[in-house]
């Protein structure tokens, strides 16, 4: 459990909540800085409504889009079902998409 959360620290996740048996971690994403440089630009110079939607488009990216990690030492759940773990490569891929 440590050694995949050292190697996902150094892939900017930051630990959220830490107890025995599990590691919750988070990477903040903020949106794509094009789109957002764009709308801002356009905001500033022709139709400042578009800065409301730059607010929107960030918030959403900081605060819904980021993506979480949940690293435990469990295999099955409370119902008794096994469960479904995924890999690196696509904890990473998830974690590293534009939108």
């Amino acid at each position: 459990m440590n050694k995949i959360s050292e190697e996902l620290s150094q892939k900017k996740f930051k630990v959220v909540q830490q107890e025995g048996h599990y590691i919750l971690m988070r990477k903040r994403r903020y949106g794509n800085i094009l789109i957002q440089a764009i709308c801002l630009i356009l905001a500033l110079s022709i139709f400042w409504p578009l800065l409301i939607v730059n607010v929107i488009y960030f918030s959403y990216s900081f605060l819904w889009a980021s993506p979480n990690v949940l690293i435990t030492t469990e295999k099955v759940s409370e119902d008794g079902e096994p469960l479904e773990f995924s890999n690196m490569d696509e904890i990473l891929d998830k974690a590293n998409a534009i939108l």
